[in-house]
């Protein structure tokens, strides 16, 4: 693995995090609904068949993309569909800090937001646990729909809790219709996935060193079961999907974070799951990071530049790559 070293925005305080990660989603929702995103060839993260066979959910996203792509040419004259904000969200610290930044913004379009999740940890919505409960609990209870619009909101089927592998199947049709239903894909593409980091090194529900779920290749997302931390039952989507989102951004906080974060910047070949990312998303991530979480770690800090707001009748204009400046 080389050394591919992402942005890294340090702040003094949690709250300055959470402004800055309020804002760049703001940003990422602007870019997403004012210029349709060209699709890359990302060879290093498309999923292909191995020998293993294929599942009935692998067959159903193939078959998917084969009658996708023979539609007729004429469906392309019919009028653009409605564009939309996709966006993953894991769970954890990150909630709370889409909590203190999001809700006090004024320019958020709800309404035009698709919001997955990252991973869920298979317990009741009702418990601390959920990601989905957390975030209904700490975001979309508290939007002001009736000013700001609905989003759409695709958790997974609670009833499937206790079958980690059946769960995991079910949130990947999902993820298909949500996905595939509308282009040939191979992978979906998020604007934008929101992750965290947590002690041990696992972003969402993938571990380090766990199972052979950092290898999947076909797979959209993946059971996980005896996880070596947390609660044992979850699913999770999976890295060539984190690494094929338009943007990626990871959220730490907290001193208890910074040897992992040491290991992530300085020693990428130990193949922890965000150096995985960091390289497999090369360009398109970014760390949102309190001073805490650097103690004692050598990297290059940039300033967070705030965005001024984009009217939606204006282009939309994409950062400047890091060889341009």
């Amino acid at each position: 693995m080389t050394t591919t070293v992402p942005k890294v925005f340090a702040f003094h305080e949690f709250s300055d995090v959470a402004e800055a990660v309020a804002d760049y989603v703001v940003y990422a929702q602007n870019g997403a609904l004012t210029k349709k995103p060209k699709e890359r060839k990302s060879s290093a993260v498309n999923l292909s068949l191995d020998d293993r066979g294929t599942s009935s959910v692998d067959m159903h996203r193939i078959l998917s993309n084969k009658s996708i792509s023979s539609r007729d040419s004429s469906k392309k004259t019919k009028k653009e569909k409605e564009r939309r904000f996709k966006i993953a969200l894991s769970g954890g610290s990150l909630i709370q800090i889409l909590h203190e930044g999001l809700l006090k913004r004024d320019d958020i379009q709800w309404g035009k937001w698709d919001i997955y999740f990252a991973d869920e940890r298979l317990v009741p919505f009702k418990s601390d646990q959920s990601n989905y409960g957390q975030s209904k609990r700490k975001i979309f209870d508290l939007i002001d729909t009736e000013k700001y619009g609905t989003p759409n909101i695709y958790h997974i089927d609670e009833s499937l809790i206790d079958d980690p592998q059946e769960c995991a199947d079910s949130y990947e049709k999902v993820l298909i219709k949500g996905f595939a239903g509308r282009d040939s894909v191979k992978l979906p593409m998020f604007d934008l996935f929101l992750l965290g980091c947590a002690p041990d090194g696992h972003i969402a529900s993938l571990f380090p060193n766990f199972q052979e779920n950092l290898r999947e290749k076909l797979a959209w997302v993946v059971p996980v079961e005896k996880a070596p931390s947390g609660p044992e039952n979850r699913i999770s989507l999976t890295i060539p999907v984190i690494c094929h989102s338009h943007r990626v951004i990871f959220v730490v906080e907290g001193a208890v974070k910074a040897p992992v974060i040491k290991t992530i910047m300085e020693r990428p070949e130990k193949g922890l799951p965000s150096s995985i990312v960091n390289e497999g998303a090369a360009g398109r991530v970014s760390w949102f990071v309190d001073d805490d979480a650097l103690t004692d770690v050598f990297v290059t800090k940039k300033k967070y530049k705030f965005h001024n707001k984009i009217e939606f009748n204006e282009p939309f204009k994409e950062e400047a790559s890091e060889n341009s400046k």
